[in-house]
């Protein structure tokens, strides 16, 4: 199924939806996932701690927030597939990203846990059927489908991925925003 056959574009994660292209959701899942596929990894290595702003997220912090956040997502899908109509809450993201110590990590080891984490994603939504894929839920007060979560696990890890590239990268010349 694509992103068209979305028969309900849920607010708030419409804005990653809509990142994704329109193809079918295991292949957009199949695309390159990790960071290094659209940034170098030695783009990613070289900007070690550095953040665009006070307060912001550093790279690892950010590469942990969407691991963090394929789970929820996909814990999600599995959920809403298989006719859970209990509605799920939203999470603190700003918490999760104090208690993760992903600067305690390597690069290269949350880069491997986002690939491995990916290909579980994708084995669960390959193991799912069209019915499944449109069985919606509630999640963080909207209804979306389990189709649409998928894409947003594409679209949220392409919206860090471009903030590493617009905010992040120009660090490295000296010409950040």
């Amino acid at each position: 199924m694509t992103k068209s056959d979305i028969a309900i574009m849920p607010q708030f994660f419409d804005r990653y939806i809509n990142l994704a292209d329109d193809i079918d959701l295991l292949t957009a899942l199949a695309q390159p996932a990790t960071f290094d596929g659209l940034i170098p990894a030695e783009t990613l290595l070289a900007l070690g701690n550095q953040v665009y702003a006070p307060g912001k997220w550093t790279v690892r912090d950010i590469v942990q927030h969407v691991i963090d956040n394929e789970r929820i997502m996909s814990y999600r899908a599995m959920r809403f597939a298989r006719n859970d109509k209990t509605p799920l809450p939203g999470y603190d993201e700003e918490l999760f990203g104090q208690q993760a110590n992903a600067n305690r990590r390597s690069l290269s080891s949350l880069l491997e846990e986002f690939a491995l984490v990916r290909q579980s994603s994708l084995a669960l939504f390959r193991s799912l059927d069209d019915e499944a894929l449109q069985r919606t839920g509630v999640c963080y007060n909207q209804t979306i489908s389990s189709l649409a979560l998928g894409f947003v696990l594409v679209g949220h890890a392409l919206h860090h991925a471009r903030i590493i590239q617009e905010r992040y990268v120009p660090l490295l010349t000296g010409k950040a925003q």
